[in-house]
């Protein structure tokens, strides 16, 4: 009686432990072991070594990569002030406030794929953006909007904030109405006038917010690709400008066929992802234990 309930724990783990070992840890060694290997889906492996690292290192179309997704790090801090401004704004008491919130909130039920096809149809030269500033006057013949290497990356980064702007406002949003009303009466009471209430009464008491927002946009920052794919039409921009680390190993892997070279990307990624989550795991810790 005593063996068979010692394993009872073990039998409820165990349909939980076989789904992380078929779906979790299998594909991370295979992903391992393919990164040293010469492989497509048309060969079996071939052992390289350290080959595809090599030549990992020597690709300059690799490090621009690499250079884009931590430049599309930036969108952390302004999907953090303006969705923080956001629910700040719709946190108030005003007619209309409701359909507010919900306009914000669209893109977020929308996908990204749609609202990257619609942005690319609006930026279009033909698009609706053209045609209304052409109409104000404020061009005198359309931009190629998507042809610009130097527009890529920041339109897709405002694509990515407009994306995540709606689900971070609610984020903040339902920890602005934890906050006891009375700590706002104190500071104004202190001389404080709008915003610096938010400043010294908001701000603080949405430290928890305020971090988790910080980890989970920046690590979908570092794996952005749906926003890339729909904006450049899976070509990854002119001269590779919008090129990130995530849409460089989807081309290896099913564009060029480069499994094994494609799976050296991954291992590169999972590195820089691990790297990143303990130091916001680290970071959440403290904001936690310093509210």
């Amino acid at each position: 009686m005593t063996r068979r309930l010692s394993l009872t724990p073990y039998l409820f783990l165990a349909p939980a432990l076989l789904v992380i070992a078929v779906f979790v840890l299998y594909p991370i060694g295979a992903v391992v072991y393919y990164s040293f290997t010469d492989y497509n889906i048309v060969k079996p492996p071939i052992w390289v070594g350290l080959k595809n690292y090599q030549q990992l290192a020597r690709d300059p179309i690799f490090w621009l990569a690499l250079r884009n997704s931590f430049v599309y790090l930036l969108v952390t801090p302004t999907l953090i002030g303006l969705s923080l401004l956001l629910a700040i704004v719709v946190n108030r008491r005003l007619p209309g406030i409701t359909a507010f919130r919900a306009l914000f909130f669209i893109p977020v039920i929308s996908g990204s794929i749609a609202v990257g096809i619609a942005w690319r149809l609006m930026l279009d030269t033909n698009g609706i953006i053209n045609g209304l500033l052409l109409s104000l006057g404020l061009l005198q013949e359309p931009i190629q909007w998507l042809a610009e290497p130097a527009l890529t990356l920041p339109l897709a980064m405002a694509l990515t904030t407009w994306l995540g702007l709606g689900y971070y406002m609610m984020i903040f949003l339902a920890g602005l109405q934890n906050i006891p009303e009375e700590l706002y009466d104190s500071a104004v009471i202190d001389g404080c006038n709008a915003w610096q209430k938010h400043w010294h009464v908001s701000v603080p008491g949405l430290r928890p917010q305020i971090t988790f927002v910080a980890v989970i946009s920046s690590l979908a920052a570092l794996q952005v690709f749906n926003e890339i794919f729909t904006l450049t039409g899976g070509l990854g921009g002119i001269l590779n400008s919008g090129v990130t680390i995530v849409f460089y190993l989807w081309r290896q892997a099913f564009r060029l066929n480069h499994a094994g070279l494609a799976s050296a990307i991954a291992m590169v990624l999972l590195a820089i992802t691990l790297v990143f989550s303990i130091l916001n795991i680290r970071l959440l810790e403290r904001g936690t234990e310093e509210h």
